[in-house]
């Protein structure tokens, strides 16, 4: 078998609650600026839940027609913007590239809930006639690479995953393989998610994950704080150029990172509490594949949601993966920041950890202000750590139904 292909990262577009641009995003997270506030996208007077991290003053204009654009969920409008952003940033609008060998592999979590909320509660009131033709085409999750696919024409592999909150961390992994065994030059990955409607808050409230501190919103995720009471929903998207590097070098594309390894696993536990074994393995396996050791790694961004029993139990399987090193690791949850954004939060969280690789800076986690003792690793409080010897960086992501995925990027 040939050795395989090395994979770069070339182009960064993202849509977060701290920001429209990579600038603005990162800059946030690392001044450890929460994006959380008071929801705007519907009323919240019988919820139990009445904050999220929201994008503000967000705009298609300079990236989608009008017309368009109104035949969109909002997901597809983050996911159209991020991977927008991403190939100009890669300069690969005016690069004579063979567009048969550039692919898209870009995925939502939920897809397009506000639209099947509004549609329904049109069609109970006014009959399905009033169903939009472009209804369908608007929500369905694969809709962000098929629209690149088609504005771009590229003509590569071209579909989504569906994984819950480990959805952009299954995309990155998979375009990298098909870089990596010789089947695409180029490939967008990442995710996006808008799920901050009616049924998106109600349908985690019912189920307890959210948490209801509405009288502080900002200080609301605070993982591996004792006073975590569940995670804040998010929004946006991110949007990766991975590029095999000697196809990035030939065309004197800037390379931000190499994504060197990648494992996927499942729990076979249960569809939404945890166990440390799927984790763990992930954790390993993603080690094995870039072919390092634990003491490797310098910073690992944690799943780190702000759930009582998911922060603990990656705790758990960090300290079971790394041992003793697991206590010198810097690791932070930028969530603390950003809020949970499901299947696009594994794409924001790549995004960060490139940039903490980039400026040798580790992000904080915010809000720790009161640790759990039974999480008791360096989870860089509230500041921000300057690391200019960042080498490895690790991002974990772990989703209901028991699906687990880390990377890990190297410094180029």
């Amino acid at each position: 078998m040939s050795e395989k292909k090395r994979v770069v990262i070339t182009g960064i577009g993202i849509v977060s609650p701290v920001g429209n641009n990579l600038k603005t995003s990162w800059k946030n997270i690392k001044n450890g600026v929460s994006g959380i506030d008071n929801i705007t996208h519907f009323d919240t007077t019988n919820f139990s839940t009445k904050f999220a991290g929201e994008l503000k003053g967000f705009s298609t204009q300079g990236y989608l027609d009008d017309k368009d654009s109104r035949r969109m969920d909002l997901f597809i409008h983050y996911g159209m913007v991020a991977g927008i952003q991403a190939v100009r940033d890669a300069g690969l609008e005016d690069s004579n590239i063979d567009k048969s060998r550039v692919g898209l592999i870009i995925g939502s979590g939920i897809g397009g809930l506000p639209s099947i909320e509004a549609t329904s509660i049109e069609m109970n009131a006014r009959g399905p006639r009033r169903i939009s033709p472009f209804f369908i085409t608007g929500a369905i999750s694969n809709m962000i690479s098929g629209k690149l696919s088609i504005m771009y024409g590229y003509q590569g592999v071209n579909y989504s995953i569906v994984s819950a909150c480990a959805t952009g961390n299954h995309c990155i992994g998979d375009a990298m393989r098909y870089i990596q065994h010789g089947d695409c030059d180029v490939m967008l990955a990442g995710g996006a998610e808008s799920s901050i409607c009616g049924v998106g808050i109600g349908g985690f409230n019912a189920c307890r994950a959210l948490s209801t501190r509405n009288d502080n919103p900002k200080a609301a995720s605070r993982p591996w704080d004792r006073d975590r009471d569940g995670f804040v929903m998010g929004e946006g998207s991110a949007v990766l150029i991975l590029e095999e590097y000697e196809h990035a070098k030939k065309r004197g594309a800037k390379i931000y990172a190499e994504l060197v390894g990648y494992a996927a696993t499942a729990d076979a536990y249960h569809i939404t509490t945890p166990a440390i074994e799927g984790p763990l393995s992930s954790m390993r396996n993603a080690l094995k594949n870039a072919g390092i050791n634990t003491t490797d790694v310098g910073y690992i961004n944690a799943h780190g949601t702000s759930t009582p029993v998911g922060d603990l139990n990656e705790s758990n399987a960090t300290k079971a993966c790394f041992g003793e090193y697991a206590y010198k690791v810097p690791i932070s949850s930028t969530k603390s920041m950003t809020g949970h954004l499901l299947g696009a939060a594994s794409a924001i969280e790549a995004v960060f950890s490139i940039m903490a690789l980039q400026d040798g800076v580790i992000p904080p986690t915010i809000n720790l202000s009161n640790p759990d003792p039974e999480c008791d690793l360096d989870y860089t409080p509230n500041t921000a750590r300057e690391d200019k010897n960042l080498k490895f960086a690790m991002s974990n992501s772990f989703g209901f139904g028991g699906t687990n995925s880390t990377v890990i990027f190297k410094k180029i």
